[in-house]
């Protein structure tokens, strides 16, 4: 699987060196882990357990919920754990993948500074401390960056692990499609041959619970049209993944090009933003969105934020719900007048 350039030869080399002599490593994806987190903590396991013989652990914040999601974690057979039960302490280093120190979008404490970081979102600031970082925000996954590091180091991946790299790279790239690079088709190339194609339409068509329906049709009844925009409160969720699942069905509408989806999950709001238009980036959009109220960022097309909700009272929730539609409809052009419902006259 020759799949490299120049740029991950280098990176692979210092890896080496920092995994060198190290016994054990806490890999830890982002809250809500979605595909790409998953098999981009899968292959870096794959990779130290092979250099080093380093012990892994992966944990994660939050909940796996959406059925796709679930899938991908349980077809690979790893031992997922919260990040709450761990001690780090334990640890000789610790890794991010798919999210960076101090996001508001990993559950890694503040104060503790990771050993390494991989991520396709633009560079933040703490990242540049880190001893080992590889961060490339026109790539559309992480998972293409480590289909890169299995091929200089010769590893050839499993079923199980290429399918879920697979898998990863067509849904962080909407099937290798405005989001891609040429990396990303290039790693999904050398990955075909590998894959169980079962299980990968398997994880695709993933069940669902009786509560995704209660969810949609929450969302759906709070909807509301502003001209080119959705905006839609999902209420309390319980499966934070609910709300990109929603913003990506709502995007559909003919004539849609902006959706905001958010609800209410321990103590803070979570928001999805889609678009398909190309004036402004979904990421950039929603760190104005969540601006001295929360963190966010994304990638041209799709991003996330959280807000925290510090009274969770009925009328802090209104007032939230009330600057995030704001400002989504100031960046879309549109005007703040009360929309129509989805669904329905109102």
């Amino acid at each position: 699987m020759p799949v490299t350039n120049n740029k991950s030869s280098a990176k692979v080399a210092k890896l080496v060196e920092l995994l060198r002599g190290k016994r054990s490593l806490l890999i830890v994806m982002q809250d809500n882990p979605d595909p790409d987190s998953i098999a981009s903590a899968a292959a870096l396991r794959r990779i130290a357990n092979t250099l080093s013989e380093v012990q892994c652990s992966i944990a994660y914040g939050g909940v796996i919920g959406r059925s796709e999601n679930r899938a991908v974690a349980g077809y690979l057979g790893l031992n997922f754990r919260s990040i709450d039960e761990i001690d780090l302490d334990k640890f000789d280093a610790v890794a991010l993948v798919d999210t960076q120190p101090r996001a508001g979008n990993n559950s890694l404490p503040e104060e503790r500074v990771p050993d390494i970081v991989l991520d396709h979102h633009p560079l933040r600031p703490d990242t540049r401390g880190v001893r080992f970082s590889d961060v490339r925000k026109r790539y559309g996954a992480v998972s293409t960056m480590l289909v890169e590091y299995l091929g200089e180091l010769g590893i050839t991946p499993d079923p199980p692990l290429a399918t879920a790299l697979l898998y990863a790279i067509r849904s962080d790239t909407h099937d290798l499609g405005t989001e891609a690079v040429q990396a990303d088709i290039d790693a999904a190339e050398a990955l075909y041959p590998l894959v169980n194609t079962r299980m990968l339409s398997a994880i695709q068509r993933g069940r669902v619970p009786r509560g995704y329906y209660s969810t949609l049709a929450t969302a759906l009844d709070n909807a509301r049209v502003y001209g080119s925009s959705i905006v839609a409160d999902l209420g309390d969720v319980d499966n934070p993944d609910m709300m990109g699942e929603t913003a990506d069905l709502f995007l559909r509408h003919e004539g849609v090009e902006w959706v905001v989806c958010f609800g209410a999950h321990k103590g803070k709001l979570l928001l999805s933003l889609r678009t398909t238009q190309s004036r402004k980036r979904a990421g950039d959009v929603m760190k104005r969105i969540v601006s001295r109220i929360g963190t966010g960022g994304g990638h041209a097309t799709a991003a996330g934020g959280q807000v925290p909700l510090m009274k969770a009272t009925r009328a802090e929730r209104e007032q939230r719900h009330k600057t995030i539609r704001d400002r989504l409809l100031r960046e879309a052009g549109e005007s703040n007048g009360r929309g129509r419902k989805l669904l329905g006259t109102a």
